[in-house]
């Protein structure tokens, strides 16, 4: 994600303290899933731990130009406003009049994906076409003048950008023309940024384009090469470019062999990979599997080997799993089972946040092509999602997700807890996550929306803010540019009829591996 407020602490690893015996959790762990005379209650060595295990201590890593340029400008501070002149737009007005909405559900979408998409073209440094991270304007008597940027921006944010250029261009917001020098400034930018093994780091000062992290992730990898994957299907004059940047990024230095599982990323500074790894199969990295088997990089046994549910020994869990048993599918066996929840069933992420579930539809059409388990999968969270807000907790509206804090400054994990194996706090709501629905649930996602628009404070001049509390109405003034993509992706799938999907689904990487990912049922 970003610097210490946005920098998430290995969700999906499994929770133990750093002081644990991690030989001793590898050889306990590792027969479940993995192995075919795997007992299917093993025993869990975590007991009732639940601490989220510490960060990967790469070194920290200063940006000495930036640092110099600010300081040339007075400092920090004093260098804001040529921060903020850098972008290519910036709002007027703090909030719209929500009396001037459109009424009918079409044009109100329609609004959104325009303003949005205005939004996430301003928030674009104008010199070197990478999306900056976020846009904060802190309390509403402040309105705009005051606002701070957040200068910097990771692989997710660049790739993501690259395919709200394509979406903008589907919807008719740019030409075809536009919408390729658009991409193609970006293209020529990621060619002058220092890159290890072929590989993008984690985040880049957008000012300076210097590096500020020593860490390459596979989950932001993964999110890149998937923007580039849809441009080269979208525009044949940049498909040579995004090719070979794609074929530089080798995603077998992710892979633990040991435990069929790709690893957070590793360090260059003290160079080794990280200890976590991205075991739950429900996650938003479940996409980088998927693009890692394609590419061939990794076998195709990874995607088996992903937990779709833990031991019922691991009383950590927020449910106990159900239906465990061995399953065997193409050859590959593996344990798995499944949550229940007022009768409903699915596999559960690792935190209940809606991103994770439903972050990968963008791109993936799951329904389509995964019917029996990651579709059938992603329409019960959406469900799940809006009735335990609107009924267990007695929210007016839904969707609760990663997200920024009520002070609007910082960033946290959200979700419902039923619907992770850990489990985050239920917190504000975010119009994102209901965005993401409208792949499953389209008429509900577009009347929360609304809903959404019509009672707090939360539509601004480049569409909705990140966040509100339900209960005390205050809204998090700040727009995040991973954020606001999402949102505009799935709107530009739902108004254009999966043209971002198709686009995804005819690459050659995805072709590999839609006929592994549509056999089996999380249910039978």
């Amino acid at each position: 994600m970003g610097p210490a407020s946005r920098v998430r602490a290995s969700p999906f690893a499994v929770p133990l303290a750093a002081a644990l015996d991690w030989a001793a959790v590898k050889r306990i762990l590792l027969p479940f899933g993995w192995s075919s005379t795997a007992e299917l209650t093993e025993a869990c060595p975590i007991g009732n731990v639940r601490l989220t295990p510490p960060i990967d201590t790469c070194r920290k890593i200063i940006a000495p130009r930036k640092k110099a340029w600010e300081q040339s400008l007075g400092g920090e501070e004093a260098a804001r406003p040529s921060i903020r002149a850098r972008l290519a737009g910036w709002p007027e007005h703090l909030l719209v009049d929500r009396q001037g909405l459109p009424r009918t559900d079409e044009e109100f979408l329609w609004r959104l994906a325009r303003d949005t998409w205005r939004g996430l073209d301003a928030m674009t440094d104008r010199e070197n076409g990478l999306p900056v991270d976020n846009v904060f304007f802190g309390d509403p008597p402040a309105g705009t003048a005051e606002g701070r940027v957040g200068d910097y921006t990771s692989g997710t944010n660049i790739g993501l950008h690259l395919v709200a250029a394509v979406a903008a261009s589907e919807l008719d917001f740019l030409s075809a023309s536009q919408a390729v020098d658009r991409i193609r400034r970006v293209l020529d930018t990621l060619q002058g940024l220092e890159t290890d093994q072929g590989f993008f780091f984690n985040f880049y000062d957008t000012t300076s384009l210097e590096r500020t992290s020593n860490f390459v992730s596979f989950v932001d990898t993964s999110w890149l090469t998937a923007g580039l994957m849809v441009v080269r299907m979208t525009f044949p004059e940049l498909a040579d470019r995004c090719t070979r940047l794609i074929a530089q990024m080798n995603y077998g230095v992710f892979y633990d062999e040991a435990l069929r599982q790709m690893s957070h990323g590793y360090c260059v500074d003290p160079r080794a990979r990280s200890r976590y790894h991205y075991r739950t199969l429900y996650t938003e990295a479940r996409l980088g599997s998927l693009i890692a088997i394609g590419k061939g990089d990794v076998a195709e046994d990874h995607w088996f080997a992903m937990v779709r549910s833990y031991p019922t020994g691991c009383g950590w869990q927020t449910l106990p799993p159900k239906g465990t048993k061995r399953k065997h599918i193409r050859g590959h066996a593996f344990a798995a089972g499944y949550y229940e929840w007022k009768e409903l069933r699915y596999i559960p992420s690792w935190g209940g946040s809606m991103f994770e579930a439903l972050m990968p539809v963008l791109l993936l059409d799951e329904v389509a092509y995964a019917p029996k388990n990651l579709g059938a999968n992603d329409q019960v969270h959406a469900l799940v999602q809006r009735r335990y807000a609107l009924d267990e907790i007695g929210y007016p509206v839904w969707g609760i997700s990663s997200s920024a804090t009520q002070d609007g400054d910082g960033y946290a994990e959200y979700g419902i807890a039923v619907l992770g194996t850990l489990g985050y706090p239920a917190g504000p709501v975010t119009p994102y996550a209901s965005a993401l629905a409208l792949s499953v649930m389209p008429e509900a996602a577009t009347a929360n929306l609304r809903r959404l628009a019509e009672r707090y404070d939360l539509y601004g001049e480049y569409g909705f803010y990140d966040a509100v509390d339900p209960r005390r109405g205050t809204v998090a003034y700040r727009y995040l540019t991973l954020d606001q993509s999402m949102l505009f992706i799935a709107l530009a799938n739902h108004l254009t009829d999966h043209a971002i999907q198709k686009r995804f689904a005819a690459d050659p990487i995805v072709q590999r591996v839609l006929p592994m990912i549509g056999e089996e049922d999380f249910f039978e």
